[in-house]
């Protein structure tokens, strides 16, 4: 009856070995785990990377014709206006209103310094603040929606300064030069990255 006793003795010990075992080794594995995640995330850009400059996607298929989506870049809300072939008919026209027409005064990387100020007529990528005391200013892309006149645009309605549809400011606006563009690129006809060009500029 003892060596019985022994036996199941030994085969408890035995079993709780083996499971304080497997538990050191899963509760390891799961340390491991654990203990990687902050590194891999390490590869990737911090808030403040990205704050300081880092690259901002967009997905350009989704953005209707004639609509606006908004992304960020330092900051920054970046403006990106998918335009239609009448909106792009009408930056033109009006350029005795316009304090600087050809942007020959206004800040754009020399790809953007032509009438539309973009790399294609389809696309309009802008930094988002007024360039008087940095308002956002709003979506007024019909024509006549201000005023009879009005070719359509972006009106800031802090102090009133009013954009074209290639963000150049009309002459009376509080604001001294046209919307600022950031440097950009298209990886592939659907992406656009805000930050850096196929140079590599920033």
């Amino acid at each position: 009856m003892a060596d019985h006793a022994v036996v199941a003795d030994d085969e408890v010990d035995l079993s709780r070995r083996k499971f304080l075992t497997r538990a050191t080794v899963a509760t390891g594995a799961v340390g491991a785990v654990f203990a990687a995640v902050p590194f891999i995330e390490s590869w990737s850009p911090s808030e403040r990377a990205r704050a300081q400059g880092a690259p901002s996607e967009l997905d350009l298929s989704k953005i209707d014709v004639g609509q606006m989506a908004v992304t960020v870049w330092r900051r920054s809300p970046i403006y990106v206006v998918r335009r239609s072939p009448d909106m792009v008919a009408r930056v033109s026209g009006h350029d005795a209103d316009l304090k600087d027409p050809q942007s020959k005064d206004s800040n754009q990387p020399k790809y953007a310094t032509n009438v539309l100020r973009s790399r294609t007529p389809e696309f309009l990528v802008v930094i988002g603040t007024c360039t008087h005391l940095g308002c956002l200013p709003k979506q007024h892309f019909d024509k006549g929606d201000l005023y009879p006149s009005w070719p359509g645009g972006f009106f800031c309605p802090c102090h009133g300064s009013r954009f074209d549809l290639a963000g150049r400011v009309f002459d009376g606006s509080p604001a001294s030069i046209n919307l600022n563009i950031p440097p950009y690129s298209y990886p592939n006809p659907t992406t656009l990255l805000v930050g850096v060009d196929e140079k590599g500029e920033a």
